[in-house]
């Protein structure tokens, strides 16, 4: 993981010669410019554009010796855990896409180096935490559930706004298309579409953003904490707390800060 600024024009990296690998590398500019060539494609990364490569592969990546720095941050990663999410992301995006610099997948990053840079990734897990929070918002920007929520439907933008209002209660998928004037079948059909996620597994990410504000600024029995949130019992909360951030409420609220986040978002 790396934030740098070059303007030396003998900066060159081939992705054939080196022997550092097998790693995945992500590189995202910041200002300035290099050049990224993948097979017989040839990119120029200026600011908000990124490169994705598979070191040892067939790419070079290079200053283009004009004078002006380059700044980037870079992260390489192992495959061996992110491989087929990595290969479904440049499926998507394609080797050099451009991103916003406020998107979630950049500002993930910067939050990797920070944590990185500040000592925060003391052990294995978290740096792994990180890493695959970072390869998620990636692959999400290259989904619909990255669409920006004012470029949908009035339908879904009404649905978002009743499910983010209500997630603490009990609404059928029925109730909720009669209240928007459309069938189940539509109302499903639309919702997926530019969410990305089902209704259901909407609210529950909803529902476990807010169990996780409760849990560090509470002392709330988990039974407590997953009624206020919209579950009718504590094992089932637990069931699906466990499934979205890999560990249960308890080991939730005993890591406290050393976790490599304070809230979950979702959008």
């Amino acid at each position: 993981m790396g934030h740098e600024s070059i303007d030396d024009p003998s900066y060159h990296w081939d992705g054939q010669a080196r022997t550092d690998g097998p790693l995945l590398l992500f590189q995202y500019t910041v200002q300035g410019e290099g050049l990224f060539e993948n097979g017989t494609a040839a990119y120029r990364i200026h600011d908000g554009r990124a490169f994705l490569a598979e070191i040892p592969g067939d790419h070079r990546y290079y200053h283009p010796g004009n004078g002006v720095p380059w700044e980037f941050y870079f992260v390489l990663v192992r495959p061996a855990m992110i491989a087929p999410l990595w290969e479904d992301i440049v499926s998507l995006l394609g080797p050099a896409p451009f991103l916003e610099a406020g998107s979630a997948p950049v500002q993930a990053l910067k939050e990797l180096f920070l944590a990185a840079h500040r000592g925060k990734i003391t052990d294995p897990y978290i740096a792994s935490s990180y890493v695959y929070r970072f390869a998620m918002e990636l692959r999400r920007a290259s989904s619909a559930s990255g669409q920006p929520r004012t470029q949908r439907p009035a339908l879904v933008q009404d649905a978002v706004r009743f499910l983010d209002e209500s997630f603490h209660r009990m609404v059928g998928q029925e109730e909720l298309a009669a209240r928007l004037g459309v069938s189940k079948f539509h109302f499903l059909r639309m919702f997926t579409r530019h969410v990305g996620l089902t209704p259901n597994d909407y609210v529950n990410r909803r529902r476990i953003e807010k169990s996780v504000e409760l849990l560090r600024t509470t002392d709330w029995s988990v039974d407590r904490i997953a009624s206020e949130v919209g579950y009718s019992t504590g094992s089932y909360y637990i069931k699906v707390f466990k499934k979205l951030t890999g560990q249960t409420p308890g080991e939730f609220r005993i890591a406290d800060n050393r976790l490599p986040f304070s809230k979950l978002f979702f959008d």
